[in-house]
């Protein structure tokens, strides 16, 4: 996880690929492979969000896969 403190965001690179496009929920940014699998996460205003968790990576992804609808990905494999 990389955090931007001049900007706000933080990005997690969740799997690696080709980005084809990218997903708007709130103040996530999901860049996404063709087949939709999550490649790269952006988060908005990240202090705010981060500042809630420990600094362990783990538990922010299953907190940020909480809050992502289950069905954005579906067609992932």
């Amino acid at each position: 996880m990389i955090y931007d403190t001049e900007t706000n965001i933080a990005l997690i690179e969740v799997s690696t690929g080709k980005v084809d496009h990218v997903i708007e929920l709130g103040n996530f940014i999901i860049h996404v492979s063709r087949t939709r699998k999550p490649i790269l996460i952006e988060i908005l205003e990240a202090s705010t969000f981060i500042g809630q968790f420990n600094k362990n990576d783990k538990e922010i992804l299953n907190k940020i896969k909480k809050a992502i609808p289950a069905n954005l990905f579906s067609n992932t494999n």
